[in-house]
Formats: C-alpha cells, structure tokens, sequence
C-alpha cells in the first residue's frame, strides 16, 4: 500500500559554505516573509545520493542572547518542518534539490502552535512556486 508520499524524504542539514554563500548570493535565490519567520530558497542539481532538501535555521544572537532560548526556537522551526515536509518533498524534481533557509526574525518567543502555522505557510508557498 502506498500513500503517495516520498517515504525517504529526509531533510538533511545545509552544512555547505560554498551553498549557502550561493543561498545568500541573491542571484537566484528567492525569499518572502511570515513573521517571525523569513524564507530564502533556491532549487541546485542534486548530487547522487543527495536528499531532495536541505535546510538551514538561524535564530540570531542578537535576538537571543542565551542559547538556551535560540535552541528552543530552532527546536520548535525543526519539528514543525519535519511534521509539515511531504508534500514540499514531493514537489521537489528527482533531478533537483531544494536549499531552504529559515531565519528568525523577532526578539520574542512564540507559541509552537504558531511557530508551525508560520512554517507551514512557508512551506506551502515555497511548495506553489515550484
């Protein structure tokens, strides 16, 4: 039985300089808001054995400046894209790979059901324009 879900779709962590300076280049990346949370995206040619997204989240210390609090605001951005990705996933080309880069924007901590709608919102936008 199947679901029509990608079921390997894993998101692993964007740890590339050389990507993410590409992410962040402007060139081809897109970006919109859902406060507190901004989006930047773009599409690369996946490398073999690549996952179909990659995803970067930055809480600034300028906003936190314990780490406690920035882990908690990565921790709930993390779970709500883990719940919500399937169908961003399933969206994505086999021949493409998503860079997705979610920065936090507000000094203030929000509820997690908020945090996922934002996420959400996010993702079904970022899912649209593919």
């Amino acid at each position: 039985m199947t679901t029509g879900r990608n079921t390997l779709c894993k998101a692993e962590r964007l740890v590339s300089r050389k990507l993410t300076e590409t992410l962040f280049g402007g060139s081809q990346s897109r970006s919109f808001v859902s406060y507190p949370l901004r989006a930047v995206y773009m599409t690369v040619p996946r490398s073999e054995g690549g996952q179909p997204v990659q995803i970067l989240i930055s809480v600034p210390k300028k906003r936190f400046h314990h780490a406690v609090d920035r882990n908690r605001v990565k921790r709930q951005v993390r779970e709500a894209f883990r719940r919500h990705k399937h169908p961003l996933c399933d969206a994505v080309r086999p021949d493409e790979q998503l860079v997705v880069a979610f920065l936090w924007q507000s000094a203030t901590h929000f509820p997690t059901s908020a945090v996922e709608q934002h996420v959400v919102s996010i993702l079904r936008r970022i899912t649209e324009k593919l």
